[in-house]
């Protein structure tokens, strides 16, 4: 079953300038699907459109098979849509637990969320540590496994992910790959961006490839991963 469709979008930060300018993608429940591209290709862009933070000016996106284009993100958490940004998103002097707790706040059942709550703590350990610790004494890769855990408190369908391993250690940033294989094997379908490119290949089950804005090859994302052109323009050789 097709979960998300993009249909030729074009959107920007100003109305002055498209950053993304036509691109088009699906993907299916229970894929990991990765967008991939230079800086500046547009791929933070076409998530940020995807989840209304940014408006759709052409084209069409629909979810679940009914059109969301320019729905604020509040509405899209309703519907089973949620989005990890790159960068920390968090709220530094409130405990761990009180960050993951946020995560649940368009919800009232507070029994259901407590068990939702020990969920993410059996998928991520270290936020059991440390729960009662501010967040901003966490390591960086500790606060990316807190937005993410915080992101599925509201079960999402689909979980746009934005470079999740940026400004992470190498160790960190694999334990970090390692939690978003188990987010999909436990049903949660990913859209992810990821500087890590080839990393982000080998865990997903499809690709797009985006150059200035625009669609430039999609396909099965190890035949992506193989692909001489792209090693050599995307993959470091």
């Amino acid at each position: 079953m097709t979960l998300l469709e993009v249909e030729g979008i074009v959107s920007g930060y100003t109305k002055e300038l498209d950053i993304v300018n036509g691109v088009s993608l699906k993907v299916d429940a229970g894929q990991m699907v990765s967008i991939i591209g230079t800086n500046g290709a547009g791929k933070s862009t076409v998530l940020k459109t995807i989840f209304g933070v940014l408006k759709t000016r052409h084209g069409r996106i629909s979810f679940k098979g009914e059109e969301i284009n320019n729905l604020p993100p509040g509405v899209l958490l309703n519907k089973g849509l949620s989005f990890v940004p790159q960068g920390r998103n968090l709220f530094p002097m409130m405990t761990v637990r009180e960050n993951l707790e946020l995560g649940a706040y368009i919800r009232n059942d507070k029994k259901q969320i407590e068990q939702d709550i020990e969920r993410i703590y059996e998928m991520f350990p270290i936020l059991r540590e440390r729960r009662n610790q501010r967040t901003s004494t966490l390591s960086g890769g500790e606060m990316q496994m807190l937005e993410m855990g915080r992101s599925m408190l509201l079960s999402p369908s689909l979980m746009l992910l934005d470079e999740p391993s940026l400004g992470l250690s190498p160790k960190m940033a694999h334990e970090v790959f390692d939690k978003i294989e188990e987010i999909k094997v436990k049903g949660t379908t990913i859209l992810i961006v990821e500087q890590n490119a080839d990393r982000s290949l080998k865990m997903s089950d499809y690709a797009y490839v985006l150059e200035m804005g625009k669609n430039r090859s999609e396909g099965p994302a190890e035949q992506i991963r193989n692909d001489p052109e792209i090693k050599k323009l995307y993959l470091g050789g």
